[in-house]
């Protein structure tokens, strides 16, 4: 499938601490979440090691939330959360 990124999802990516890369892996490798209006979301947890804002974080997990048309996804906007994940959920790689 062909992703389209947004500038805005860019811009917001930059801000909250991932890219490009990670953006793509999510929509293709990440797992489903719940997402409104008709959208689509996936999610992926990172091993992160480092510190963001002087705190120290283990993981960060990347969430995009995407519209699909036919075999295109257009990317909305991308929320990057740090700390620490188990189990399904964090699909840690």
């Amino acid at each position: 499938m062909d992703i389209q990124i947004d500038p805005h999802t860019l811009e917001r990516a930059e801000e909250r601490g991932t890219g490009e890369e990670e953006i793509r892996d999510v929509i293709n490798d990440g797992f489903s979440i719940p997402a409104k209006y008709g959208r689509l979301g996936k999610a992926k947890t990172y091993e992160f090691k480092q510190k963001r804002h002087n705190i120290y974080y283990e993981q960060k997990r990347v969430e995009v939330i995407y519209i699909l048309t036919e075999e295109l996804a257009v990317t909305v906007t991308v929320y990057v959360f740090y700390g620490e994940w188990e189990g399904e959920d964090a699909d840690s790689i």
